[in-house]
């Protein structure tokens, strides 16, 4: 009988009392609360969340392909060949090892630390306007790539194009195997996400810092960034130029379309709660 009577009066750490209500009801009081106490996450929350179920569906770009019967040889690097022929094989003109290891470099670890680099930036200085645009346009990009991937695969040109050397590929086996995590057939090339990413990144970075080095420096990676995917073998031209189109498309509607997206998908995933008669609290 004590243990019923203690039992009845537990309240949990967010003060709300476990016997009352249903425990969805609870949890939506709970993370109702919580994210009006942590309004900068709860704003820029639900992009994040986006581009990690985007990031997901890239790792599964097999299985889904496989489950829609797509013909697993099917590649469209021919079609790159008739509209641009070998043009990209004279950026290897001059190839030397250490602008191949300089090129490896910002490929692998330069384009990922702008990336993140301006996510963490944004976020400590708790600019959620520049999250909102940052995830926004991050989520455009993988939604518009990803059917491209899926549907029009193109196979790298040091794969393709008989000049052209596979210079990333062979520095070391543990970048290939790197790189077969990302692109397990080595066919994601158009459009490229490297130069959409970094371009896009590089345009918000531009518009909402202050910082001239920040600047300087996002302004230089991104550069580097669009001669390695040329020179290490990779991309294509035209898939440059894809990156190129997609990253200022993203970037305009992730600026001139903020509020109107925040705004429609705050309705979708505002956390209500709502009492026994039906009506919110």
């Amino acid at each position: 009988m004590s243990s019923r009577n203690e039992e009845s009066n537990i309240i949990d750490t967010t003060g709300y009392d476990l016997d009352k209500g249903t425990t969805k009801q609870k949890w939506k009081k709970i993370l109702h609360d919580w994210a009006e106490d942590h309004p900068l996450i709860s704003n820029y929350q639900p992009y994040t969340i986006a581009a990690t179920i985007i990031f997901g569906l890239m790792t599964l770009q097999i299985n889904i392909e496989q489950y829609i019967g797509l013909n697993p040889s099917l590649n469209y690097a021919d079609v790159m060949v008739m509209i641009e022929g070998n043009a990209v094989t004279y950026i290897q003109a001059f190839a030397n090892p250490w602008l191949t290891y300089f090129s490896a470099f910002i490929y692998m670890i330069g384009f990922s630390v702008l990336l993140i680099g301006t996510f963490l930036i944004f976020l400590y200085k708790k600019d959620a306007k520049g999250l909102q645009e940052f995830s926004i346009a991050f989520t455009l990009i993988y939604l518009v790539a990803y059917p491209f991937y899926i549907l029009f695969p193109v196979s790298v040109t040091s794969n393709t194009l008989p000049n052209m050397a596979p210079l990333l590929y062979g520095l070391d086996p543990s970048i290939v195997k790197i790189m077969h995590i990302c692109d397990p057939t080595l066919d994601n090339c158009f459009p490229s996400l490297h130069t959409a990413l970094s371009l896009m990144t590089m345009l918000i970075v531009l518009a909402r810092t202050k910082n001239y080095g920040l600047k300087a420096l996002a302004v230089f990676t991104t550069i580097s960034i669009q001669f390695t995917i040329l020179y290490l073998g990779i991309h294509w031209i035209t898939d440059l130029i894809g990156g190129i189109m997609l990253a200022f498309t993203s970037y305009y509607i992730a600026t001139r379309y903020r509020e109107l997206i925040v705004t429609r998908s705050s309705k979708l995933i505002t956390v209500r709660f709502e009492n026994k008669d039906g009506k919110r609290s």
